[in-house]
């Protein structure tokens, strides 16, 4: 039989590629039946014409001509890379050539789908230069390039994807011209990147991406010519229906962020974290066509971004509306801001941006920004169309040409088209760089968030001129200085005065030239009628008006402690290692907002958590100081489009619990703990690596823990003690089964337990401990109806959020949150009962004036700011009494 005989040769011999080719040259019709047949001269009428009777004509079955194919493309790889007269062969039978007649052949759909996957293996393959030379050249691959496959069959198409990414892997400045027509020197055809981005809009993302690899590896090419030839009409559509393409994204991302705000669900982070994902990679494309360096396109991408997307779309979406209002397109706005100044390095894009700002948002609503429609620079680039929003931007032709992509109106799903004239009027005559402060100073958790996220973007991005940091009053301190030495240096008079007087600026007669030439090109290159707000306003100004909105978003109370964190950064970032502009209001309103944390703190002192509270204060100390001195954000900005992290009191946990408790106090101590550095950093002084915090006290001999025979390791059961002070209980732990123990509080430095242990029955006077739980946060309470039982309530040993492994990236408990547990203490009589419960009270209060003590020079805000540096903390001084689980 047919298959028998030839895989009986050497599977890798030249003799085997020679059998194959022979075979295929022989093929004139391929069938469904998987077998071979010899048709006779006078069956062929039907087939042939009449003067090639005289051949013998092989019919075969497709699962020959596949692994024919297949075979084929590993003979030529292992050729290749061992011996080259296998591909000498393949060139002297013109094997392409009868690939291509094969194509032509067969109508059933598999074939087609090796020949591309067979074409494919071995361009990726082959090393020769010669070899792909040969494989581009004879116009074979822009027949395959062009030949109307059926893509309806979507496995065909993803080979076709795959076979076009082969050929755009091997491109040079060599190899490109064979897979182009010119005519005068100039292109006037390009199969491989015509038939690529046909699919750039495809609803699948695979097909998207592979795409972008297509294209991408033409525009590194290099070649001027090609350059030419999309960045010409109708090629260079491709570039603004991509930006098209990414709005109508940007809104349906909006919409995700506003469905997610209003009503989270167990898959609301991970939903948003993938569409993030796609929204930066598209970002990252264009930052990868922009970086291949091709004349002009820089400029249609900025021109492109801004009136398609941020001048009619984000700008406007960043309102101040009424309170009840759900702000996820403000939110959504500000995170797609600060993702294309971070991602897309394009000098005229940033500065352009930073510039906008200073305008009112009345100049980017609907009724300004029909000027802008179709307004693209005059460079060569075709305009745009407008078409119907309801066009589907997966709805499409994938073989129509690119001129028919549809763009997107300016009206879109951010804001209601009459929302912003129903606001209050005031509020229209803002800049936006005033709404940003305005959102910093008065705008809930998220938009304080996303404001805090821009300002920081726009001053690590390095793409801006330093004059629109100092007009936007961000510039930091330390390049301020260093502008003005240069000019001082240099024999500039001003420069030197500036430098060492005590309120300096780097401005002298106005913002500066790169801000006045890029508020001219808003007017004239965009169309932009409205005239930017306090232009003559000193950059000295602006500079107090962002540190007056981070002093003032410090005194809010109604901020988590993360986003002030946030805050604390970009005033580190701006003022580094100065005093000199804070003036008295800022100082006294830090100093009133310290005071009333440094109060609340006190009171915790005598909290539920009050043995966890010099330990968490320490670690959040650190923890801030890293965060204020750090060279960047502590976190993504992704954050604050995620569902936010509720306390348990916003869920099913009551307020009385513990674990609701801890949740505050950790949120205080983080608050505190920023505001005391912040006083720290007012004053001019070093931030110290550790609080003020006094070290451990040693024990009075007639303590009870010294009494009981305590070490310091705690009570951990099964440990041996002192019964001195115990009072004899009854308890049952399982309904039914009473138990008899001997009730004691130890109270060890800021540590306490409440300990049950049974007597030892030869040494009465000592007992075995069998349950400890912690003394903090018990309230013991004397029943009403029973005076001889206690009431005490046991709470959880520790807290899961302080526990890393607890908790998943996003700040997540990995956990079911804790619930506090109940004793009931039964005495023999009430005065027994009235004992243990001074003997608790006695304990907690022991417990609550050491960590008073503790604490005492870090809440007198005068020695701790004098002897902050000298001062240790120890935050493990109490890891020893750490509280062990309940266990009998």
């Amino acid at each position: 039989m047919w298959l028998s005989f030839w895989r009986s040769r050497d599977r890798f011999s030249l003799d085997q590629l020679r059998y194959l080719t022979d075979q295929l040259t022989k093929i004139q019709i391929v069938n469904e039946i998987n077998k071979v047949t010899r048709l006779a001269p006078y069956q062929l009428k039907s087939f042939v014409n009449s003067s090639f009777l005289n051949f013998v004509v092989f019919c075969v079955g497709k699962d020959f001509v596949i692994e024919a194919l297949r075979s084929i493309a590993e003979l030529i790889t292992y050729g290749d890379q061992h011996d080259p007269r296998f591909f000498e062969h393949f060139m002297e039978k013109q094997v392409m050539g009868e690939l291509v007649r094969i194509l032509k052949l067969s109508r059933i759909s598999s074939v087609p789908l090796q020949l591309l996957q067979t074409v494919s293996i071995m361009i990726q393959n082959l090393r020769s230069e010669h070899a792909i030379y040969y494989m581009f050249s004879n116009e074979h691959m822009n027949y395959l390039i062009t030949y109307s496959f059926d893509f309806r069959n979507e496995e065909l198409l993803s080979y076709y994807i795959s076979f076009l990414r082969a050929i755009s892997g091997k491109l040079n400045k060599n190899t490109i011209s064979l897979l182009v027509k010119t005519c005068d020197d100039e292109i006037v055809s390009f199969p491989l990147y015509v038939e690529a981005i046909r699919f750039a809009f495809h609803e699948e993302n695979m097909v998207r991406t592979a795409v972008r690899t297509v294209t991408l590896n033409v525009y590194h090419v290099g070649d001027d010519a090609v350059n030419r030839y999309i960045t010409s009409a109708p090629h260079a559509d491709y570039f603004s229906n991509l930006i098209s393409f990414f709005r109508k994204q940007s809104m349906d991302f909006n919409k995700l962020v506003s469905d997610t705000l209003t009503n989270p669900g167990p898959d609301s982070t991970s939903t948003i974290i993938a569409a993030v994902d796609d929204i930066e990679d598209n970002l990252y494309y264009f930052s990868d066509i922009v970086s291949a360096g091709i004349p002009d396109i820089g400029t249609l991408i900025t021109d492109s971004f801004l009136v398609v997307l941020i001048f009619p779309l984000l700008f406007p979406s960043l309102r101040i509306v009424g309170d009840n209002e759900m702000q996820s397109g403000v939110v959504t706005s500000l995170y797609l801001l600060c993702c294309i100044l971070r991602i897309l390095k394009i000098k005229d894009l940033a500065n352009t941006i930073a510039a906008a700002l200073f305008y009112p948002l009345e100049a980017f609503t609907q009724s300004s920004w029909g000027k802008f429609n179709g307004h693209i620079s005059g460079d060569g680039f075709t305009s745009k169309t407008e078409v119907s929003e309801n066009d589907n931007l997966n709805s499409y032709d994938p073989r129509c040409s690119m001129v028919n992509a549809p763009y997107i109106p300016s009206s879109s799903g951010f804001h209601s088209a009459h929302a912003h004239s129903q606001n209050d009027c005031s509020s229209s005559n803002l800049s936006l760089r005033e709404v940003l402060l305005a959102y910093v100073t008065k705008g809930n958790d998220i938009e304080v968030l996303g404001s805090l996220g821009l300002l920081a973007t726009l001053l690590q991005t390095k793409e801006l001129d330093e004059s629109m940091l100092d007009g936007l009053g961000i510039l930091p301190q330390r390049k301020q200085h260093k502008k003005l030495l240069l000019e001082a240096l240099v024999g500039e008079a001003s420069g030197e005065e500036q430098l060492f007087s005590p309120k300096n600026s780097l401005a002298r007669d106005g913002i500066g030239s790169e801000l006045e030439y890029y508020h001219e090109k808003i007017k004239e290159h965009y169309g932009v009628s409205s005239q930017a707000t306090d232009v003559g306003t000193s950059p000295l100004v602006r500079r107090f008006q962002v540190i007056d909105a981070l002093v003032s978003l410090f005194c809010r109370s109604n901020i988590s402690a993360e986003t002030l964190w946030d805050g604390g950064w970009l005033l580190r970032q701006l003022l580094p290692y100065s005093e000199s502009e804070f003036n008295s209001n800022h100082l006294e309103l830090l100093k009133v907002s310290y005071n009333s944390c440094a109060s609340a703190l006190m009171e915790e002192a005598r909290g539920i958590w009050s043995d966890f509270l010099v330990t968490v204060l320490c670690e959040e100390w650190r923890k801030c100081k890293r965060a204020m001195e750090s060279s960047s954000p502590r976190k993504e900005w992704t954050c604050m489009l995620l569902p936010p992290h509720k306390l348990s009191s916003e869920v099913d946990v009551p307020d009385e619990s513990s674990f609701v408790a801890g949740e505050r106090m950790l949120e205080l101590v983080k608050v505190f703990v920023l505001q005391h550095q912040l006083q720290i950093f007012a004053l001019g002084k070093p931030l110290p690596e550790q609080p003020p915090i006094h070290l451990p006290g040693d024990l009075p001999v007639n303590h009870r823990a010294k009494t009981c025979g305590l070490d310091v390791s705690g009570p951990k059961p099964g440990i041996e003690l002192s019964l001195g002070d115990a009072v004899p209980c009854r308890i049952a732990f399982e309904r039914g089964k009473e138990r008899h123990f001997w009730f004691l509080a130890i109270s060890v430095g800021t540590s306490g337990w409440l300990v049950l242990a049974e007597e030892l029955p030869l040494r009465q006077t000592h007992g075995v401990i069998r349950v400890a739980a912690p003394l903090a946060g018990c309230n013991p309470k004397i029943d009403d109806k029973h005076p001889k039982w206690l009431h005490v309530r046991i709470r959880p040993s520790s807290l899961p959020f302080l526990d890393p492994a607890k908790f998943n990236d996003n700040g997540k408990s990995k956990t079911k949150a804790l619930i506090d547990g109940r004793w009931t203490l039964a005495f023999r009589d009430e005065e027994s009962c009235k004992s243990a419960l001074l003997m608790i009270v006695e304990e907690m209060g022991l417990q609550s004036d050491e960590v008073h003590r503790r604490l005492k020079p870090l809440l007198n805000l005068e020695i701790a700011t004098d002897s902050s540096s000298s001062s240790v903390c120890d935050p493990d001084d109490s890891s020893s009494f750490r509280t062990h689980p309940n266990s009998l």
